[in-house]
Order: structure tokens, then sequence, then C-alpha cells
């Protein structure tokens, strides 16, 4: 598998308060998140949005991975619109193929819409394989 960049945590908001994020709390240890985030990440690239044969990671919809010091593993993603008519299936996708990564202990995942998802989260692999130059 190619080697994938490293989500580098962004700031984040959702319409409601930050407070109540199911991540919100949630503080990275370096040294699980190190040894967990590749494995993550590979089953994030299992997860496809069914409008678009690109995988959710690398449409860019992963907006931040951690991994707390008990091995729980909080996400916060995006959708390509608040519309988006898999809305309610991707996170329970998501939630369900990272709860199967070996040491993952728990699963929190949020969506949220700042900043607002466009093609400039693509990565250069999903661009290409779009057919956008």
């Amino acid at each position: 598998m190619k080697n994938l960049p490293v989500i580098q945590p962004q700031q984040t908001t959702t319409p409601t308060a930050p407070e109540s994020m199911q991540t919100a709390g949630m503080i990275a240890d370096t040294e699980r998140s190190a040894a967990l985030t590749p494995l993550i990440v590979k089953a994030l690239s299992t997860v496809y949005d069914p409008e678009i044969p690109v995988n959710i990671y690398e449409l860019g919809l992963i907006y931040e991975i951690i991994v707390d010091r008990t091995s729980a593993v909080g996400i916060r993603m995006t959708l390509t619109a608040p519309a988006c008519p898999a809305a309610q299936t991707l996170p329970v996708e998501v939630k369900r193929k990272i709860e199967q990564v070996p040491g993952v202990t728990e699963v929190k995942v949020d969506i949220v819409w700042d900043p607002p998802w466009d093609r400039d989260r693509m990565s250069e692999a999903a661009r290409l394989q779009l057919g956008l130059f």
C-alpha cells in the first residue's frame, strides 16, 4: 500500500457547539496515534461515497483522526454536501470499519461542516482518477 499523508488536526466546528461533539475533549496520544493511524487510514480507504468512485479518505472527507491513550478513536469528517444522500450511512460505515481495526477500543464519529468540503481537499490521486486536472 502506498504511503498516505498523515492527517494534521484542523480547527473544525459544527452548527452546534463544539463541546457537544462526541470527540470533544479527546486528547491525542502520540505513541498510540503512530501505531494505529496507518491501520485506520487503511480501513477508511475501503469506505466509498456511493456516488463517487473514490474512497472517502482520498476525497478529503476525513478532517481529523484522534487516537487517545486508551486507543479510543475520534473521527471528524464531512460530506460532499449537507444534503448528501449518504449522510445517514457513511458515518455508520466509518465507525463500523474502524471498530474492526485491531487495538481500537472505541470509535466516535462527528460530522463537521467547517471548513466546507471542496475539490481542493481531494488528493492528487483522486483528482486523476476522476479526471479533474
